[in-house]
């Protein structure tokens, strides 16, 4: 019997040495885990959003910011009389009474009742202490100028992040670092009154940005547009204006007739979605129904065959080559035959003496052709790529495509003609307008810009790098090229864009549609694009109109007129002075029609 008494002590005191080991282990060496676990418990943590830059105009005119709000919550567990409660506040909420105190009778400890309430209404709801109602931090982004611009600033979404357009490109600059907190609360869920809030970071606004955009020349642009698709029937078109010298953007417009619903045979949808996310309102309206905002930026995602502007690469080439010069004759007959193919002016004629200024004027496309051949295919295929077709334009804008171009592994007899003229090749209307804003820059090409600056939580503003910029063309053959252009205007297919007392350079183009999925075009739909720049002999400014299926179709015709006044107003807007010796009296029409690139027979 004493010995068994003997072992139950002893196994005693072995569980009691034990037990106390345990709990040495628990309250020494592995407190703070369970010190963590237990807080776990009682904690929870809160994320600050952080207010999302603002991105602002070249003189800092607001195109969207975002404002703090407030989102209110419920912890209906503190509210003893919910239908009382819900009568007082609902006209701060500007809710219905009876849909507030429904919220405030769910008992689940954490029930949001309104967000993005303004700052000054939170602070009065705050000022009468309802029970149980707290308040996060929150943001809404607002436009003030409506939908202006908008597939170029893009949208952000539900959740506040960038989901298109400069919102989403520039997002992690303009979304800025949120913050967060812990607030403690019992194991039901219900905020514990009275405590103190922890391990507090402050959330760090975003980074605002400073466009190169100039808001009344954007609106300008858009307005004058707006007012050629109705008047033409246009399912839609883009339009820019280019600083000649920087490659800044200062208007990049995007609109498509809707009621159409032809959008998307070229890119654009049927509908228009500004910041907030809801249709914004049409930039004008015509017989056919609304021209509103492109849902995408068509400048740059929409490719289409360029037609006659495309004459300037064989054209420098030529220059360049010494295969011609501004006076060098040319035999150009009715019609020419490749490959089984005929090929054709759009006006028939007799066989003509032409120069290569008067091809380049009246855009014939045979002479253009002659040309061409002369040039041969290597060296024209090596200029398309020289002048930036085919390849990124450096914007880095979303949905950007670098077009699709000829190779010599694709080549076809018919190309030497028919590339020339704007028929093989697709491609941007922003690789068009830097093409020729390198004619426009002495022959060198300065990539596009759309970021000006960038503007810190505090206001300070910081400058983004210029733009990169290589030479494409030597000045001697730019300037010839330059002068050839002029003719355009004073004599050939581009007179309407003929502005007072300045000098305008620049070409025509129209050029049929490809039918969907099959070889061939469409018939009667077009694309009218004038692309120039102006004062001519200094150019300052560089613009480029394209209309999708107008009627009439040619490029001079519909195109031309709205360079025109976006150009006349953005020289009178920024004082750039007259040209001395310009005319004021507009030139007689030119051969507007044979701006037209035919189709293939």
């Amino acid at each position: 019997m004493g010995r068994r008494v003997r072992f139950l002590r002893i196994g005693l005191v072995v569980v009691f040495v034990l037990i106390a080991a345990r709990l040495v282990d628990i309250q020494v060496f592995e407190s703070g885990k369970y010190q963590k676990s237990a807080s776990e418990e009682l904690t929870q943590p809160i994320t600050i959003p952080a207010l999302r830059g603002g991105i602002y105009d070249r003189n800092g005119q607001v195109l969207a910011m975002s404002v703090p709000t407030k989102t209110v919550l419920a912890d209906d567990f503190q509210i003893d009389h919910p239908v009382a409660e819900a009568e007082a506040l609902a006209p701060m909420l500007k809710m219905s009474p009876t849909d507030l105190a429904s919220l405030l009778h769910q008992h689940s400890g954490y029930v949001p009742l309104a967000k993005n309430v303004s700052v000054a209404d939170a602070a009065k709801i705050s000022a009468k202490a309802f029970p149980g109602i707290t308040m996060l931090d929150g943001s809404e982004r607002q436009v003030p100028n409506g939908t202006l611009a908008s597939p170029v600033l893009g949208l952000v979404n539900a959740s506040g992040k960038g989901a298109a357009g400069l919102e989403y490109q520039e997002t992690k600059q303009l979304a800025g670092q949120a913050g967060s907190e812990t607030l403690l609360e019992s194991p039901s869920g219900v905020a514990l009154p009275g405590t103190p809030v922890t391990n507090k970071t402050a959330a760090v606004a975003g980074t605002g940005l400073e466009l190169t955009l100039d808001e009344p020349l954007q609106y300008t642009t858009e307005q004058a547009l707006a007012s050629e698709i109705v008047a033409s029937h246009a399912d839609g078109g883009v339009a820019m204006v280019m600083d000649t010298r920087t490659g800044q953007l200062l208007s990049m417009a995007s609109l498509s007739a809707t009621s159409k619903g032809k959008g998307a045979k070229t890119g654009q949808t049927t509908s228009s979605i500004g910041q907030s996310g809801q249709s914004g309102q049409p930039v004008a309206i015509g017989p056919n129904g609304p021209v509103e905002e492109s849902a995408s930026n068509a400048a740059v995602t929409q490719l289409y065959e360029p037609g006659s502007v495309f004459k300037l690469v064989t054209f420098s080439a030529a220059l360049q080559a010494g295969i011609i010069n501004p006076n060098t004759t040319f035999t150009v007959p009715d019609r020419m035959v490749i490959d089984g193919s005929t090929f054709h002016d759009a006006e028939t004629h007799p066989t003509e003496q032409l120069t290569a200024t008067q091809i380049l004027a009246q855009s014939s496309n045979l002479g253009t052709g002659q040309i061409a051949t002369a040039l041969g295919e290597s060296r024209l295929l090596a200029q398309v790529k020289n002048l930036g077709f085919g390849r990124p334009t450096g914007l880095g804008f979303p949905g950007e495509s670098p077009g699709i171009i000829a190779t010599a592994a694709q080549w076809e007899p018919t190309n030497i003609v028919s590339l020339p003229i704007g028929q093989v090749d697709a491609v941007s209307a922003l690789q068009v307008l830097d093409a020729y804003n390198a004619v426009g820059n002495g022959g060198v090409f300065v990539a596009p810009k759309l970021v000006r600056a960038t503007v810190g939580a505090t206001g300070a503003v910081k400058a983004t790098p210029p733009s990169k910029t290589h030479r494409v063309i030597s000045t001697s053959t730019d300037a010839e090229l330059l002068t050839m252009l002029q003719q355009v205007v004073q004599t050939g297919t581009g007179t309407s864009a003929f502005i007072p007392g300045y000098t305008v350079a620049g070409k025509t183009g129209t050029a049929q549609v490809p039918t969907s999925g099959q070889d061939g075009y469409t018939a009667g739909d077009y694309m009218a694009s004038f692309v120039g720049m102006a004062p001519a002999k200094n150019p300052v400014f560089t613009a480029i109109v394209v209309l999708d299926h107008p009627t009439p179709i040619f490029g001079g015709t519909v195109a031309a007129p709205v360079f025109s006044q976006v150009m006349s107003y953005a020289l009178h807007h920024y004082d750039i002075p007259t040209t001395a010796g310009a005319s004021t009296t507009p030139p007689p029409p030119g051969t507007t029609a044979s701006s037209q690139t035919q189709d293939v027979t």
